[in-house]
Parts: C-alpha cells; structure tokens; sequence
C-alpha cells in the first residue's frame, strides 16, 4: 500500500480529498474519497447540545450522543465530527476502532467554537470485506502516535457541541479524558466569596450550619471540617436542550462530631476533585453554599437534612485534604462507618440489606448492558458479574456490578485478586416457595478496591477485624485449588428462574409477557452492541446438536420429525469460501457407550513466564500494611448445520454454533493483562486494540466440553431461531444444585436449566438419541438475548415449559 510505505504527501489520501475541499467555492462544498482505505483510530462519544438542532436539522429525532472519530491513512491524521446518521452503525459495533472505512463523504464546518477550522463526516461505508484485522495489519509497521496531524492538533473538546468533555463508550458513568484531574489543584484565591457568605475564619460544625439555615441565616460563617464517609458515582445530567457545559455532579457523605451531611460536587469542580477525594479522607470545606437536601425537598424525609454545594464560581469553592497529622482531636471526628459480612451471612440477611463484603475473586463475567429507564430517560448501563470466594462458605458471593465511576479499577477485576466491595445492596430471588437465591448489587455509594491496582493508598478499611480475619485465612487456603476454580468470560444468567411454569407466571404476575417471532426480530434489531434482554416465546424444537469440543469437533444431531425438514445443508458464513459437502456422522444411538460429561474444572497447564510465582497473601497484602493444550482452533472444525426455511419469506434469528464469547475462558494468571481486554468491550483507542480472534487462544473452561444447539420454530409466525443450550452440569457456572430430583429427561432438564443433582448427568449421546421425546412439544421458550456486534445475535436457551 503506497499511502503506508513513506509515500510522498501527494499520495496521501486525506491531504488530497480535503485539498479539494478546500478549493471548492461551492455554497454546501463536499468532496468523497474513492477506493482507497482510511482507518479508525479512535471514536469518541459526547452528548449533544441546544445548538444540535442548528447544526443537524435533520438529525433531531436521532440519539442524544455525538461521535468524534481520528482517522488515518498512514501518512497523517485528523479528528473529524461523525453525522448522526452514522450513529447506529457505531452503537451496534459495526463501525468501530480499527474498523477500515472508505467512499468517506467530507465536509466543512465549524467546531464547537465557531472557528470553522474542523471538518465533518457526512456519509462513510464501513468494508465489510476486511478482516477485524486489517487495520491492524496494515497499520502494523506505523507508529500510529507518531503519525503526524494534518494541521494543528485538534483541542481536546468536542467538535460539534458546548461540552468541556467525552464520555466514555459504553456507559454514561464512568469518568473519560484528561481533563479529569488526578492530582489536586492549586487552591484558588478568595477574591469571589460574594455579600452574603464569609466561612474563611474558625470552624463551625455541621449541626450549627444546619441550626443557621433553619433560622433564615443567611450568613455561614466558619469552614467545614469533616470527614468524608461515603462517595456516590459520577451522575450525568446532560440533556439535548441544556447548554450547559460540563453537566456532572457527585455527592459525598460527610460527618464531623455534631452532625452528617451530604456534599454535592457541581459541574467542574467534579472534573477538578472527583478522582482526588475518597472515603477515609479528612477535607476542610470553605465558600459553600447550603439548602435543603434533596431527600427533605422530596418528601423523602419527615425531618429537613442540609446539602452543601460546591460550585466553580458564585462563589468559588475552596477543598482542603487535611494530612493526618493536622487532624485535630477537637474535631471529634466519626470513624468511618463500615457493615462487613461473610457469605454464611447472607441467607439470615433482609431484603434491601446495605453491606460490604470481601473475597477472592474466582469469576468475572463478560460486560454487559441493559437498558434501564430513570423517569422520562432511557439509559443503558454497563454492568458484570463477579463471584467471590470466602472462608465462611463453599458458595461464591455473587455480584452484579455496575459502574462505580472507577474505571481504572472495575476494568483490571481479574480472578484471583482480592476485591473489597462496599455498600452493597441485597437481592433476593424465589426460584419457588421453598428456594431462593441471594445476589448483591449497587448502590449510588458503592466502592471497589481490588489488588495490583493502586487501590492500597486510599484504601479505608486496611485495618479492621473482618479485614485481618479475611488475610489470616488467606495464609491458609490453598491457591492451587482457588486457580482451578478461576474462570473469566462468558455466558451467564443469574439468578435461576424458577421450574415450572406456574412459578414462572407467578413472578410475572400472571403475565409472561409472550410476544411472536416476528416481534422478536425486531426487537433484537433495535439491541446495541453487548445490550441483554429476556423474551418468551412459544415453540417447537425441530432439530437437536450436539456439538463437542473433543473428538476433533465431532457433531452430534438429530432432527425430528415434528415438522418437515428439507435435506440439512451448511450454512455459509458471510464473506467465507463454499464449504465442501459435509460427510453425515452417524448418530449416536442409546446402546452406544455412555459417555459421561467432564469433570468440573481439571487444572490447567501454563506458560514458564517471570511472573509465574505469585503469591495471593502477598498481593492481599495491599489492604494491610504500607502505602491444559489450547483447543480454541476446535471450534473452527465444528461443522454449521442449519435447516434451510421452508419458504422463502421465513425469518431467522440467532447463531448455528456458538460465539467465541459465549464460552467462559480458564484464566490465564501470566497474560491476566491481555485477557481482560480480549473479554472485554471494544475499546476506543488504536493502541489498546487486539486481534478480533485473541479471545480464541484462551482455551475454553474444562466444564464446558461441549454444547447443545436447538433449531427451533415460533408457533406463532414460523420465524426460525437457532438456539444455543449450556445446560447446568457439575462444576460449570450454572450449576446451582437444587433440592429438586428429575429424571433427567429432555422435558425436566430444559424446564430445570440442567440436570438433576441426585444423580450423574446422562451422556450427550444419550441426550440426542432421546431427543425424539420433544416431537411435537408446545413449549413456552425463555431466550437471553445478547447483540454481540459485527451482526452476531447471540440466542441462548434458559429455560423451557411444556404446554398442556
């Protein structure tokens, strides 16, 4: 490629088609570049302003983010603003970073300062052609920092909105960019301290403030100086129609001897001391403003609570972190308030119990997201699940994590760390009158501290007794047995729903919110990338494969004979070569030898590497004191057998094998590094970006040997769905042993989501040689949905009823 090859700047792409630009005199000038390939480097997300429907007349019924992307051709580089009709390519994954784009469609504009020297993307095709590789590969003998700017180096704002900051991606939570500060600022001076505050003399307490607020005072004199007890997440309050420019704020609970409050970080003073202040810290809090807390505004409490407000201007706020040796005993300050308990707690704990807990980390799942509705807002948010390992009990904790506005945390969570959670709230869910299961999740003020990621110096809780408790059993446990059970990646659904129908529609409310296939399709259609949802359909298996990942990828199959089928043939994948005319195995029958599923988790071979010799005690150690052979090349094997649509209207949803996501993963301690990121989201930024397949040479966990695949019709329109099946077996994540016993046919096993506990799993030849028991079969199908990008629709079997 002439442009990646030191070509002369007359063969550079970008300079050529924006010369163009330049030089056009036209009223609405546009130039497009042809067949050569330009490559996404970096996207980034911002929300849109009041001025939106200036720029973008078109546009206003589209989402309320924006896109800034870096593009490249080799020879240099420019940050351009994306139209929103693009948008939708970008929040499926279709258009992403390392994404190879071309025909690209150019315009001229102004950025968000009206200086007209940024230019705009129109119109793009992303080529579907290449690999997920090819800007990688291309781009592989280029240092893409080095790449030089055509022109000067854009600003760090958004281009086409009155923003001061990006967003991350994927959520609206966490912090993104430089502008978020790491170290504290200069204290600014006190020529702002407006008429009627005058708080630079002693210090007052929090309950005087309070008694002078309640009185019609006006005047606060004194600074604050309190502790800060609990820290909420980031809270974006960005809307279309506002202008203002850096719509953040955060609270933080505070105490002194008198009283507590909450504190509320507005706008830039959260960009300037969000990342700064933490739980533990002692801060003193001079030109604040007080009103009623927003909880006593609300009706939410009987008694008024103040709320202190620090703002960037009117007046400007001054925080002070005061060092432990200038703490006064005057002050009486509260300890910092604190609720550990153990997994053999958690069953006698209520509903809605606020609690911290600590462990070792055995299981983290792939990120996620669902779509969640805050009032009149929509908002999808990004969570994942974790499973924590303690002394107390052989059943993990169970977390579902959303963001805590700790990015550079909750993204290096690997297995094996030790991980200290707090405020977190108590879920409980019936699987039926006898059986529940507990989770824990979120609350506005949940933290997470986690080994070998920097957490140690503001780690509050080093030193109390469940801590000490949790590190002296650490010296004891045996880390081989921890690190067999380590997994991280995959499918996982929790908590279980129930086992039966009629305990199904009773959580429901006696609805189950059936809908058809067709409406389902489109449902699916409108899923972002990495969004989960749940649907209840009505259906009838027609097919049944058994696909295992030994054997040299041998498949099982069935089909059945309650509805007719044409000849099986292979489904080809988009963009691949004809398969060859597969060779029909023959079909396992029940005389053949019983062919037990393996046993949970055999351990794993690993790579000689410098940083084999771990310790988990000495990692732990944080919190206490000072500041087998790769089988990922099988599934390339597994032939892909579908049944082809009896007409040519038919609808077909899902996937006929299953996605290298699907599988969770053993984890690999040496390259912890490298997996994380091969689990999780697309990143945004070239130099964080791996191979699309890096996730394959993670071999798959020892639990899962194989899976099922259900080919299946919607009684209600035909739509076909190709359905995966992990059914819940020893030693696998799913396997939640109820006090249930079945019989471990296929009726009981896909309205239980496994096999029985009472007794050894039937083999997988079993299973297809008595798949002809679902003939006919009216089933209500429970199906988690998951849009995993590159127009890969992940359909995933929870559970199935049968229909009298």
């Amino acid at each position: 490629m002439a442009a990646l090859s030191g070509s002369s700047s007359e063969c550079c792409t970008l300079k050529k088609t924006l010369k163009r630009l330049v030089s056009n005199t036209s009223a609405s000038p546009r130039a497009r570049t042809r067949s050569e390939p330009l490559y996404v480097i970096s996207l980034e997300r911002y929300g849109r302003d009041a001025d939106f429907g200036i720029r973008f007349p078109d546009s206003i019924s589209m989402s309320e983010s924006l896109f800034d992307a870096t593009i490249t051709d080799g020879d240099c580089k420019i940050r351009v603003s994306l139209d929103p009709v693009v948008n939708r390519l970008i929040s499926v994954n279709k258009l992403h970073c390392g994404s190879v784009i071309r025909n690209v469609e150019f315009s001229r504009g102004e950025d968000s300062d009206g200086d007209g020297g940024s230019f705009h993307v129109c119109s793009l095709e992303v080529d579907r052609l290449s690999s997920g590789d090819a800007a990688l590969r291309a781009l592989s003998s280029v240092n893409v920092r080095s790449i030089p700017w055509m022109g000067a180096e854009p600003s760090a704002r958004p281009l086409r909105a009155r923003r001061s900051s990006y967003l991350p991606l994927w959520n609206n939570h966490d912090f993104y960019g430089e502008m978020w500060r790491e170290t504290t600022p200069f204290e600014p001076d006190a020529e702002d301290s407006g008429d009627e505050i005058d708080d630079v003399g002693s210090t007052v307490s929090l309950a005087e403030v309070r008694r002078r607020f309640l009185s019609g005072s006006r005047r606060y004199r004194g600074a604050l100086c309190v502790r800060i007890l609990h820290k909420s997440r980031l809270i974006y309050y960005g809307k279309a129609d506002q202008k203002c420019e850096c719509p953040y704020k955060a609270e933080l609970q505070v105490g002194d001897g008198s009283s507590s409050a909450c504190v509320v970080l507005w706008n830039t003073v959260c960009l300037e001391w969000y990342r700064i202040l933490h739980p533990g810290q002692v801060v003193r809090l001079c030109h604040y403003r007080v009103k009623e807390s927003y909880s006593s505004r609300t009706g939410q409490e009987s008694e008024p609570h103040i709320e202190i407000s620090l703002n960037s201007r009117n007046p400007t706020a001054q925080i002070t972190i005061i060092p432990k040796n200038q703490i006064s005993p005057d002050w009486v300050l509260p300890n910092l308030p604190h609720s550990f308990i153990c997994r053999q707690e958690l069953p006698s704990c209520p509903q809605g119990h606020i609690c911290d807990v600590i462990g070792v980390v055995i299981f983290v799942g792939r990120p996620e997201r669902v779509r969640k509705k805050d009032g009149q807002r929509s908002e999808i948010e990004e969570y994942r699940w974790l499973q924590l390992a303690d002394r107390t009990s052989d059943k993990p904790i169970t977390i579902k994590l959303f963001s805590t506005s700790q990015p550079d945390i909750q993204s290096r969570v690997y297995p094996m760390a030790l991980v200290v959670c707090t405020r977190l709230k108590l879920i409980r869910s019936a699987v039926d009158r006898a059986t529940t299961f507990e989770y824990l999740t979120n609350t506005s003020l949940t933290q997470i501290y986690c080994t070998g990621t920097g957490s140690h110096p503001v780690m509050p809780y080093r030193g109390v007794r469940p801590i000490r408790q949790f590190l002296h059993w650490l010296k004891q446990v045996d880390e081989s047995s921890l690190l067999e059970r380590a997994v991280i990646g995959g499918y996982f659904s929790y908590p279980p729903l129930p086992v039966s129908l009629n305990s199904f529609m009773e959580n429901r409310q006696g609805e189950a919110g059936l809908i058809s296939g067709g409406e389902m399709k489109l449902e699916c259609e409108k899923l972002n990338y990495k969004e989960k949802r749940q649907f209840a359909v009505q259906c009838v298996v027609t097919a049944a494969c058994y696909h295992h990942r030994e054997n040299n990828g041998r498949t099982q199959y069935s089909d059945l004979p309650s509805a007719p089928l044409s000849p099986r043939v292979p489904r080809q994948r988009e963009g691949s070569e004809p398969h060859r005319t597969p060779v029909k195995r023959k079909l396992f029958s029940s005389t053949s030898p019983r062919k037990r599923l393996a046993p949970p988790l055999q351990p794993f071979a690993t790579e000689d590497d410098t940083e084999r010799d771990f310790s988990l005690f000495d990692g732990a150690m944080e919190f206490l004191v000072g500041e087998q052979d790769d089988e990922s090349n099988d599934e390339d094997d597994d032939e892909e057998f579908s049944t082809p649509p009896t007409s040519p209207m038919t609808s077909r949803l899902g996937l006929t094998r299953v996605a290298i996501e699907t599988l969770p993963r053993v984890f690999c301690y040496e390259r912890r590094h490298v997996q994380a990121v091969a689990v999780g989201m697309q990143v945004n930024n070239f130099h964080k970006l791996l191979p699309q397949r890096e996730l394959e040479s993670f071999s798959p966990a020892s639990c899962y040997t194989g899976y099922f695949t259900l080919t299946m019709r919607a009684l209600s329109d035909g739509v076909m769905l190709d359905v995966l099946f992990l059914p819940a077996a020893p030693g696998n994540l799913h396997w939640m042993p109820l006090p249930l016993s079945h019989d471990n046919s296929w009726e009981s096993v896909l309205s239980h989501g496994g096999f029985s506990p009472h007794a050894l799993p039937p083999s997988p030849a079993d299973m297809i040689a008595t798949a002809n028991q679902l003939t006919n079969q009216r089933l209500l199908c429970v199906l988690d949905a998951c849009a995993l990008g590159a127009e890969k629709l992940e359909l995933v079997l929870n559970r199935a009823f049968p229909l009298r």
